[in-house]
């Protein structure tokens, strides 16, 4: 079965793959894992199969892992209100670095394996270079996720490498 969540301080939706057992709804809470880490996502729809025999949807990258406990609630709610107090530290970091960015948000994974710095910028030079001081500080694996007055800035569909496509620093910019 494949579920639609939206997840994320910025919201994203995805499809997720979960167990065919499973009993979801609209609006249900529910624990995925995603290219970040396991996060808490909201249940929108569960996906139906297409009408055609012959037609195949796109497998999920993601995947529903469980509903989401009171603990797993409440966790989040702990890691939002941390999120609060350290956004003024992050906001004094990008200006000590000379970055030319502006942070509006920040989250971390559920099982904070992943700490997620969302900038008002274009993917770039200067995404890039927060991805390098944060590693060059030692601060963590953190994402440096740009989001302009579209939402999330995807990553650009490109065959080459190197750190203006995300991929340097700790997390690299995605």
């Amino acid at each position: 079965m494949v579920v639609l969540v939206r997840f994320g301080v910025i919201p994203e939706v995805a499809r997720c793959a979960a167990d065919a057992a499973a009993t979801v709804q609209r609006g249900m809470q529910v624990v995925i894992e995603s290219h970040r880490g396991q996060e808490i996502a909201t249940v929108l729809e569960i996906q139906k199969p297409p009408v055609e025999p012959d037609q195949q949807p796109p497998m999920p990258s993601m995947k529903l892992l469980r509903t989401a406990t009171n603990h797993d609630l409440s966790h989040v709610e702990n890691l939002r209100s941390r999120g609060k107090t350290e956004f003024s530290i992050w906001e004094q970091r990008i200006r000590d670095w000379n970055l030319d960015l502006q942070l509006i948000d920040l989250e971390w994974t559920l099982d904070e394996t992943k700490f997620i710095l969302y900038v008002l910028n274009e993917r770039g030079p200067e995404c890039t270079k927060l991805a390098l001081q944060v590693a060059a500080a030692g601060l963590g694996s953190v994402e440096v996720q740009p989001v302009d007055m579209d939402g999330i800035v995807s990553m650009p569909e490109a065959t080459g490498g190197g750190c203006g496509s995300g991929g340097c620093g700790s997390g690299g910019c995605h």
